[in-house]
């Protein structure tokens, strides 16, 4: 097997949301930036963060509407002090402007939530939350989603062994 390049390192997946692609249906994904203090950036390094239960709310701040991330948890760096940042507290994705207005628009008109997806490191080393605009699904969506990932590991296996 050949070794990892360095690209590969760097684009480390670090969490990924396996539970908001079965129960959202996503219309739309973006890549938003987060602001996070040292520690978190070295707890995210650990790789033992938790996005499963988290969502992104707009709230108006001082500088207009801005999007939220809320619930994500990132427990303590292990080698941190007194000085450590809280697991669960609010962290504020760094998206372009008209990003901001459609995902806001979406939101409050059409019934949409912001679902992050998966938080990486990407090329430049830069921690990176995919988002995704989704809408919930109904049980019978969620029904189909079952049974075509079903067929799609049976069809697999039936290939393999042929």
């Amino acid at each position: 097997m050949a070794p990892k390049s360095k690209r590969d390192e760097a684009r480390k997946n670090i969490s990924e949301n396996r539970k908001a692609r079965f129960e959202f249906a996503i219309e739309d994904t973006f890549e938003a930036g987060l602001q996070l203090l040292g520690t978190e950036v070295k707890a995210l390094r650990e790789g033992k963060v938790n996005i499963a239960e988290s969502y992104a709310s707009p709230e108006e701040g001082p500088n207009g509407t801005e999007i939220w991330l809320v619930n994500a948890n990132i427990p303590e760096y292990s080698a941190g002090n007194r000085e450590n940042h809280q697991p669960k507290r609010k962290r504020k994705l760094l998206l372009h402007k008209k990003e901001i207005t459609r995902l806001t628009a979406a939101v409050d008109r059409k019934g949409y939530t912001i679902v992050p997806l998966r938080l990486y490191f990407n090329d430049r080393g830069m921690a990176k939350l995919q988002i995704g605009l989704a809408v919930g699904k109904k049980a019978h969506d969620k029904r189909q989603t079952q049974k075509d990932r079903d067929w799609g590991r049976q069809k697999q296996r039936l290939l393999r062994n042929n």
